[in-house]
């Protein structure tokens, strides 16, 4: 009996690291539960919320920095399997499932939004590392 292999929709992949990136749900859709990396997406959460617990009186910046870096490796991760062509992507992740990938618009005004979102928080992060580094925070 031959079992039907699942087709992994790209867009869905992208969408999912894009707004759950941080967690790593994209992972645990493309590759399942064994893939460390996934799993390590997903602790970074509990981790971060566990130093905050025990570090209270810290900036919450650099106590959330873990999984602000999930989440920044997530948008990046969002446009790397965005951009990936349909036959790559195929190859990769649907090499059995008798159905061939067909990206449109939809995908591509994603990864324009996880472009602009990603790039924001990234000048943002930025940009509160100095004012915490260099001024202690006198910026806010």
């Amino acid at each position: 009996m031959i079992m039907a292999v699942p087709h992994k929709n790209k867009t869905l992949a992208t969408f999912l690291a894009a707004v759950f990136g941080g967690f790593g749900l994209h992972r645990f859709y493309l590759r399942g539960s064994k893939d460390r990396w996934a799993w390590l997406h997903f602790c970074t959460a509990p981790l971060s919320l566990a130093i905050m617990f025990f570090a209270p009186g810290r900036p919450v910046f650099f106590l959330m920095g873990l999984f602000l870096i999930s989440v920044l490796c997530g948008f990046l991760e969002a446009l790397v399997l965005g951009l990936t062509s349909d036959e790559k992507w195929d190859n990769a992740f649907n090499p059995l499932s008798g159905m061939k990938s067909d990206s449109s618009w939809p995908l591509a005004l994603l990864l324009v939004l996880t472009m602009g979102v990603g790039v924001t928080a990234l000048i943002a992060a930025i940009a509160r590392a100095f004012d915490l580094l260099f001024t202690g925070g006198a910026y806010g």
